[in-house]
């Protein structure tokens, strides 16, 4: 029942630890709730875009996350389709298949929403530069013109880039002081959109009435099939990049907190067993100390040379086939029978016969009773070990 209750706190114990570690790593891990800058869709901070692809679904739309290269985006049907490219995070070594798929999903009739320098960099012909004006936080945006994107009003925007490329097919919808920062141009039978921020889609810029405006007039009508793309914010250029892209310190410490636990538990169950600091009451070591103490207490030690000789004289008539006339003869008769049937001497077994069946009558002292119980059961091993060794004369003389 101890045991029992042992194992049962141990593994209380352990889980009660896991529960506590859990609860640190969620409390001082990295957090999303306001640190992360990364617009994708599966950030609920600030900054993220998760409200925005959890609203449109209920407002008509089929938002979907894009999880794949944009050649494939040949597959979609450009038509019905808007892509929303939030800051991607660029390859470094070849821009040119990427803008060319961007490019082939427009001139099918393709829309394309696009933020910052990076999605600029993806739109044909696209350019950004530095801001004229420079802001204190926000910038409000004048709208510019009557068209769907200027009638959504002013919208905050971070102003930290501009719309650079020139010519009369871009179309200036939102202006930060001289800076374009929404413009939009036709592409064949599509439509490109470029935002100076992706502020308006976030958690806190969809608060405002305008920003929610403005993204629904850059999506489209409902019904529209809307892809917000996370492959490039997850794009590696190397297994190296991925990996340097891991949060490497709390992954090795909760390796680490998992590690300790299992081998603590291992060590527990498969390491050195320690004998128990008060012996059981079923211990035979007990019992035979215990018949010990009592053969002492009643000084019984007539008893115990009996016992002795008693077990020695039955195996002489069981195992050695001698004759209960020989056994019982006085002196005994037994080193003779037993050297005439497997030879060799057995003299001191005849007389430590003898002095076992004077201490029944008379009486020993301890030590000395001690001592001949030891010499008879030694005449009964060596008698026994004779046996195993001389097998084919004992199955002679039986």
């Amino acid at each position: 029942m101890k045991a029992a209750m042992s194992d049962r706190s141990v593994v209380l114990w352990g889980l009660g630890g896991l529960l506590i570690l859990v609860l640190l790593f969620t409390g001082f891990g990295p957090s999303q709730d306001q640190d992360d800058a990364n617009p994708t869709t599966t950030n609920a901070g600030s900054q993220g875009i998760k409200a925005s692809f959890l609203l449109l679904p209920e407002l008509g739309y089929d938002a979907r996350r894009w999880e794949s290269p944009a050649t494939d985006l040949r597959n979609v049907d450009a038509a019905r389709t808007t892509l929303i490219l939030t800051q991607p995070k660029l390859p470094i070594k070849d821009l040119k298949p990427l803008r060319q798929a961007i490019a082939d999903f427009l001139a099918r009739g393709g829309r394309v929403i696009a933020t910052g320098t990076s999605g600029a960099l993806l739109l044909p012909d696209g350019k950004t530069e530095t801001p004229r004006n420079i802001y204190e936080g926000l910038c409000y945006s004048e709208p510019q013109g009557k068209g769907a994107l200027a009638r959504a009003g002013s919208v905050g925007f971070e102003d930290t880039v501009r719309w650079g490329a020139l010519g009369p097919q871009y179309v200036i919808e939102q202006k930060c002081g001289a800076d374009p920062v929404v413009v939009r141009f036709r592409v064949g039978e599509g439509e490109a959109i470029w935002w100076a921020s992706p502020m308006p889609l976030t958690n806190a810029g969809l608060a405002n009435d305008a920003s929610l405006k403005l993204a629904l007039a850059s999506i489209g009508p409902p019904g529209r099939t809307v892809l917000f793309d996370e492959y490039l914010h997850t794009y590696r250029e190397s297994i190296r990049d991925t990996l340097a892209g891991l949060p490497w310190s709390w992954l090795i410490w909760q390796s680490v907190a998992v590690a300790a636990l299992l081998l603590f538990s291992f060590s527990r169950r498969n390491g050195p067993l320690r004998s128990p600091l008060t012996v059981p009451r079923t211990s035979p070591t007990e019992f035979a100390q215990s018949m010990g103490r009592l053969y002492e207490k009643a000084g019984a030690s007539q008893a115990a040379t009996e016992a002795a000789r008693t077990r020695l004289l039955e195996y002489l008539r069981d195992q050695c086939g001698l004759s209960r006339e020989t056994l019982r003869a006085y002196p005994p008769q037994v080193a003779q029978e037993l050297a005439e049937r497997f030879g060799g001497q057995w003299d001191e077994l005849d007389q430590h016969l003898e002095e076992a069946a004077k201490a029944v009558a008379t009486g020993l002292p301890p030590k000395m009773a001690l001592k001949l119980v030891q010499s008879l059961e030694q005449d009964h091993e060596r008698l026994h070990s004779f046996l195993l060794t001389n097998q084919a004369k004992v199955m002679v003389h039986s």
